[in-house]
């Protein structure tokens, strides 16, 4: 990998770029640390076997200076590799990658803090990392700290952050002290709502600088208003590179005929199916004005008592935000005999405001052991506004994840009229009278 100062147009140019790990397989399960040990001692030159995951494989594309690219794919589909490589935190296995300027990255929270140096330390230090001069960290320092909004605690060490407060600081660093390529991960919706637009609308400000951003994120609203061209991941591939809004949608198509590879087993359950289902078809894009139903098969090796299956539905960002058990209002279903069942969970249309949202699957034996966890077996789909939304406001689509379903109430009242009566949905109001004249 390489960074220089320039190449004509050139940002950044990835060329044959592949990341492997290594993985280790452990065929032998151990019930307790003494036959653990015992293993360990009857064959201690013994090597576990291991297999080879290739995160990226062959990844090939260019990005010009002063273009906003965003990065999409499913879950495992090599983003967030992609952009450790990028942000130079991991050399690729193969390939090279050239960045035509400095390189500013947000991807975990507190990207580059120190945890023991307060605030205002490592404001300095990311600034020394990205090669600047103290006088030009104290240019931007004020602005920095005006944007982050942590100014009460710059003297605190950065540990003692919150992570909405350690994203803020991390943010603002990366967006100020002027990198040429600023890399940003979805990260940065770890902050409050008014934050979100912030850090939105400083990207923008950046890339009209002729400075070059590359986004990753699961909004797809987001990434069509931000970014004009993108590059699709999938599993480890480049799938496609182009224009955004034909990125989505390819991603959207591919994703309604894509679903959780299974089977899936852990003791004595094997999930043999796990997908939603909307006008009795599988989908991955949910009309979001239409119930759907969650669906799975699964089969029992041998009798189970305890037991629980239960999904958890949460936002693209991992954010638990409604979760539902086989067991919660049916306690008969704890006590299983073997055999093959399927397990269907409904969900209310117009519950869901627009966006990503993952499926994750749960089964174990209550309060004993866990089968399957929620991260385990997943599902993504994307909810679509709902045929009678409002739209006309986008940007109230991302301080939410659950609707309210329209049971507002508004009409004209005389102040005098205390009988509290109401007509519902009344929303037609008398033309208000324009002043005299000669009249303000």
């Amino acid at each position: 990998m390489s960074s220089k100062e320039s190449s004509g147009d050139l940002a950044v140019s990835v060329r044959g770029v592949s990341k492997s790990y290594t993985i280790a397989r452990n065929r032998t399960s151990h019930v307790t640390l003494t036959e653990a040990m015992l293993h360990r001692l009857r064959r201690p030159f013994a090597r576990e076997p291991q297999d080879t995951f290739w995160a990226l494989n062959d990844v090939n594309f260019d990005i010009q200076k002063g273009d906003v690219v965003g990065i999409i794919g499913r879950n495992g589909a090599g983003k967030s590799t992609l952009l450790k490589i990028l942000s130079r935190i991991t050399e690729p296995t193969a390939g090279q990658i050239d960045l035509f300027g400095r390189v500013g990255s947000l991807l975990e929270v507190g990207t580059g803090f120190h945890p023991e140096l307060t605030g205002r330390e490592n404001v300095y230090l990311n600034g020394q990392i990205l090669g600047m001069r103290k006088k030009e960290i104290d240019r931007e320092f004020d602005a920095i700290v005006e944007f982050s909004g942590v100014e009460a605690f710059l003297e605190t060490p950065v540990k003692r952050f919150s992570s909405g407060m350690a994203v803020r600081l991390a943010f603002a660093v990366a967006a100020h002290l002027n990198p040429e390529i600023l890399v940003v991960d979805e990260v940065l919706a770890v902050g409050d709502l008014q934050f979100q637009r912030r850090c939105l609308g400083k990207l923008d400000e950046v890339s009209r600088q002729g400075r070059t951003v590359i986004f990753v994120s699961h909004d797809m609203r987001t990434l069509r208003n931000l970014c004009p061209r993108g590059v699709y991941l999938r599993d480890g591939c480049v799938a496609a590179v182009g224009p955004m809004e034909d990125l989505i949608r390819a991603y959207t198509s591919e994703q309604e005929h894509d679903g959780t590879r299974l089977p899936v087993a852990s003791g004595p359950v094997m999930i043999r199916r796990f997908d939603v289902r909307q006008s009795d078809e599988r989908r991955a894009v949910i009309d979001g004005s239409d119930p759907f139903e969650v669906t799975v098969d699964f089969e029992l090796i041998h009798d189970v008592n305890l037991f629980r299956l239960g999904i958890y539905l949460k936002t693209a960002l991992g954010d638990t935000i409604a979760r539902s058990f086989t067991t919660d209002w049916r306690p008969e279903l704890e006590d299983l005999a073997a055999g093959h069942y399927r397990a269907t969970l409904s969900v209310p249309g117009c519950l869901l405001m627009p966006g990503v949202y993952r499926l994750g699957l749960h089964a174990s034996r209550y309060g004993i052991d866990t089968y399957i966890r929620d991260a385990d077996v997943q599902c993504e789909i994307t909810v679509m506004p709902p045929a009678s939304y409002n739209t006309a406001h986008p940007a109230e689509h991302v301080d939410a994840a659950v609707l309210l379903r329209d049971g507002w109430n508004v009409k004209r009242r005389n102040p005098d009229d205390t009988s509290g009566n109401t007509q519902r949905h009344q929303t037609t109001f008398p033309a208000i009278a324009a002043p005299a004249a000669g009249v303000g």
